[in-house]
């Protein structure tokens, strides 16, 4: 438990705090690491499992890690090997973090409510209130009470039953879904949310690679990535952008050193020469363990913010120019003619282009250009991936198709080797997109739901996140819910979507841990305790399990090993089955009894609505589990013409005045999305803190600031002033007019305006701010 809240029991204030608070010190700040992962891994992930619980359970749980008798962990989606999985660890050390988190023995329960008000709680930072322990059992905050209080789960069903049968329709009510969430309580959730008769089931998809499904589907008719791990294995070149493996998928680099060791070279564009995509010690291996560091990157390109596109289109001029002079020897024309459209215009439009304006916005030199033109001119097995630096810009879709022109270029989709690779962020946020949560679902999904429960849903298109919160700040809301995640950390703009949750008339969070979106709530709030991954979930004496889907379309089997910390926590299939048991009593068409009591007619049900699924019961029992069809594996696109589209686009020049910046927000190593597991980012050198901005030298010097200045941030998007106070500025290596913080900090500074074409994603990797030295001064 905080300081805090050992000496001030009942202090309270007037409304909850929604941000985290001041840091009382600046930060240390050291140099950055030169390598990623090695021993000091291994002891950073041993401190914190031995901090959350005793040895023999932290063993237990990291034994059954990822491993294809044992369950899936609740990190990122990076796939499992096919084959054998190493019993050393199959996972990584922010695998150990969030088992760390979730496996905790430290316990919530009612009393500890009692104690604390929701203000007092919320004057702690999301470190504190993560460390506080798992939730154990159901809670109430009562209109105009500041305590939540110990409420049975009959009576917690039956308030939110109520509030959603007072709403006058029921897209009065919204929905929410974390990437954590099962393919089974996924589908039950979509499920009862449809036959409450709307489609507002917003989900993290809409902020993270919501750009990825939209840019892959309409040039490819695919919205998932092509590859398999093993293509990784057959690659001549890997392409990495916008994306930091080392900190947010760090099992990646395994497979990147094996792509290595096979002859694959690997080009890294980022605005952060991250250490994670320098140089690796895996610490499975003997010279892991004795820090002799493996080079990951052949090539680095540091871009400058959102300088992808024009980086892609100076490449592909360069290659057309190559190609031109030897007509054949450098696109796969064979290839272009067979299986794509609108090549023609693509390359008129290519020609048009200027190669020194496309140079000059991409940020990297034309020498660094034309050797990488030159490395990927005579390879045709080629793979990109991304994630968050390009799926979060506002000409995110058009810059993953810009990816899709490249590869169709060389022959790269559909064969082994090649192809596309979103890197999806949470563990299951694939797979719970599969199972229909999707605020815009497609007729077929509609009328097969229609076919096999009998009942009409609602065919209008629901609210996307962006779209849920201008609903809630318009008063259109009744009752928010969210299935996991912590909603206001992870939202653009602080501030309105916390002005919008509070006006609601309830709040649900169905939970396994505390966190800010508990804390800002509507009139009256619920939390719902569930299991988590790790837990055993033992339903009249059988033992059952879910399913997740990865990265790369595998679904597979997830049964937790732990006994869980308290016998009054619910797993979400059955507090979805109880609620809507309670809000459908007179109506009783579904068996939502029988799914609570065997996930099994959970997963027949899924194998009647969703193709693919075909014998799920049986083909998820396979060691291993099984592939989902990937059309564009057999070089099948569904598009209207049957064929892949290159697109045309243009570059966006961002215009800068003398005092504006770009600024991107990222991931501490001691984190997880809005989980933080820790204050030390050790690869980038910062430790006990979190408010810095990385800047460039330069800016530094001609804005007149020093090392550990102490800075208030601004946007002034819209006309709106949003701040975000004392930040310690540390100079780092990122272009000139570049800048980075941590997220959740600096979400306040994201408008909620401000979002990526087609996706109305958050453009949270580029905000315009300016940066002012605080009136506090330096820390010396």
């Amino acid at each position: 438990m905080s300081d805090f809240l050992k000496n001030n029991p009942n202090k309270n204030v007037k409304l909850p705090d929604i941000e985290n608070p001041i840091e009382k010190k600046a930060p240390l700040i050291t140099k950055s690491k030169l390598v990623a992962a090695g021993i000091p891994a291994i002891l950073s992930s041993a401190q914190h499992m031995l901090n959350s619980m005793g040895p023999v359970r932290a063993f237990k749980a990291l034994n059954s890690l990822n491993q294809i008798d044992g369950y899936d962990c609740p990190g990122c989606a990076w796939p499992d090997p096919d084959d054998e999985r190493s019993r050393l660890g199959e996972y990584c050390e922010n695998g150990a973090k969030a088992i760390a988190e979730e496996a905790t023995t430290k316990k919530i329960n009612a009393e500890f409510f009692e104690n604390h008000s929701v203000a007092d709680l919320s004057i702690l930072s999301d470190y504190e209130i993560g460390k506080l322990g798992r939730l154990t059992q159901p809670v109430h905050l009562a209109k105009g009470d500041t305590h939540y209080r110990l409420i049975s789960w009959e009576n917690a069903f039956r308030i939110i039953a109520k509030n959603l049968h007072t709403c006058k329709n029921p897209d009065e009510a919204i929905f929410y879904t974390s990437g954590r969430t099962s393919n089974e309580a996924a589908f039950l959730y979509q499920l009862f949310v449809r036959q409450y008769g709307t489609n507002n089931l917003p989900d993290c998809s809409n902020m993270c690679h919501e750009s990825s499904g939209i840019a892959l589907t309409e040039s490819l008719g695919f919205g998932k990535g092509s590859v398999k791990l093993e293509d990784f294995y057959q690659a001549e070149v890997i392409i990495i952008l916008g994306q930091n493996p080392g900190t947010n998928h760090p099992r990646m680099l395994t497979a990147l050193r094996k792509a290595k060791e096979n002859g694959s070279i690997i080009i890294s564009v980022n605005p952060l020469q991250e250490t994670g995509l320098i140089a690796f010690n895996d610490p499975q291996t003997i010279t892991g363990l004795l820090g002799l560091k493996e080079k990951l990157t052949d090539f680095f390109l540091q871009i400058k913010i959102n300088g992808d596109m024009a980086l892609l289109q100076a490449i592909e001029k360069i290659l057309l120019d190559e190609e031109e002079n030897s007509p054949g020897k450098i696109f796969d024309q064979h290839f272009i003619e067979n299986n794509t459209e609108g090549y023609k215009s693509f390359v008129a439009h290519l020609k048009k282009q200027d190669l020194e304006i496309l140079v000059d916005a991409s940020g990297v030199s034309l020498s660094e250009i034309k050797i990488v033109a030159d490395v990927i001119k005579n390879k045709n097995k080629i793979i990109a991936c991304w994630a968050m630096g390009l799926t979060q810009h506002k000409n995110a879709v058009d810059t993953i198709k810009e990816i899709v022109n490249l590869l169709l270029l060389k022959g790269s989709i559909g064969k082994p080797g090649a192809g596309t690779c979103p890197v999806r962020g949470h563990s299951n946020v694939q797979g719970d997109r599969t199972m229909g949560i999707y605020e815009k679902p497609s007729l077929d999904f509609l009328d097969s739901l229609k076919k096999a429960f009998g009942f009409n849903p609602p065919f209008k298109n629901g609210y996307d996140t962006v779209e849920s919160i201008h609903a809630m700040h318009k008063g259109n809301i009744k009752v928010f819910m969210a299935l996991g995640g912590n909603f206001l950390s992870a939202t653009p703009d602080t501030k309105y979507t916390a002005e919008a949750l509070r006006k609601c008339q309830l709040t649900v969070q169905i939970s396994t841990k505390l966190n800010r979106s508990h804390l800002i709530t509507g009139e009256e709030a619920l939390i719902l305790p569930t299991l988590g991954r790790s837990d055993k979930d033992i339903v009249n004496g059988k033992e059952q399990f879910i399913s997740t889907e990865n990265s790369m379309g595998v679904v597979q089997m997830s049964k937790g090993n732990l006994n869980p910390v308290s016998d009054q926590m619910l797993s979400e299939p059955a507090i979805i089955s109880g609620l809507a048991e309670k809000v459908f009593e007179n109506n009783p068409t579904i068996p939502w009894k029988k799914y609570s009591e065997d996930y099994d007619f959970i997963r027949d049900d899924i194998a009647r609505v969703i193709p693919g699924f075909e014998n799920y019961n049986k083909r998820v029992r396979i060691r291993g589990g099984f592939y989902l069809p990937n059309s564009l594996r057999e070089k099948s696109f569904n598009t209207l013409t049957g064929k892949a589209a290159f697109t045309v686009s243009n570059i966006i020049i961002q215009q800068l005045s003398n005092d504006e910046y770009m600024m991107m927000t990222i991931r501490s190593h001691d984190q997880f999305n809005t989980t933080i597991y820790g204050l030390n980012d050790r690869y980038r050198g910062i430790y006990n803190g979190r408010r810095v901005i990385f800047m460039n030298e330069k800016d530094m010097i001609k804005a007149g600031l020093k090392q550990k200045d102490i800075v208030d941030l601004y946007n002034f998007h819209d006309g709106v002033e949003r701040m975000a106070n004392k930040f310690s500025v540390v100079k780092f290596n990122i272009p000139e007019k570049c800048t980075a913080t941590y997220f959740p900090e600096t979400n306040i500074l994201v408008p909620i305006s401000s979002t990526a074409e087609k996706s109305n994603t958050p453009t949270s990797k580029l905000i315009i701010i300016k940066i002012k030295k605080s009136v506090t001064g330096s820390d010396n």
